[in-house]
């Protein structure tokens, strides 16, 4: 039952992330710690993602969420609806690589940077290390290896 749960979730996630880099509103909650040791939370566009394992974010490398990342690794992302929600628990990066960032841009990005290689364009990259889920009237926690 829990593998049925955690395809549904990858599901919901895929459908909340920027397709063929056309950016149509979508959004998650992004929870970070502050320089005091509280968490604050953001909404932010995810841009791409591999199921529950990992999602990535784009944001400037001068902003909160790029240097809260730097300075403490531990995150929380949130997807919700009145239909689901899914709560991921794991680590996070700042990657700047000219690879990755030119991989996850999508047309929305342009509003911010110049270009994939504008230098305050980073990736936040975000990978779970356990998972809480109501989909479908079901609910499901539990941790990946």
């Amino acid at each position: 039952m829990n593998q049925d749960i955690i395809n549904k979730a990858a599901e919901i996630i895929e459908r909340n992330c920027i397709k063929g880099g056309e950016y149509k509103g979508q959004i998650c909650v992004l929870t970070l710690i502050d320089a005091e040791g509280f968490p604050t939370s953001s909404v932010i566009a995810p841009s791409k993602s591999d199921g529950i394992n990992w999602i990535t974010l784009c944001t400037s490398l001068d902003g909160n969420s790029a240097k809260r990342s730097a300075n403490c690794n531990r995150a929380s992302i949130c997807f919700g609806t009145s239909e689901y929600s899914i709560n991921l628990v794991g680590e996070i990066e700042v990657v700047t690589s000219a690879d990755v960032k030119r991989e996850m841009w999508y047309d929305g990005c342009g509003e911010y940077f110049t270009s994939p290689d504008d230098p305050n364009h980073c990736v936040l990259r975000f990978t779970t290390k356990r998972y809480k889920f109501f989909v479908d009237g079901q609910e499901a926690e539990g941790r990946l290896s």
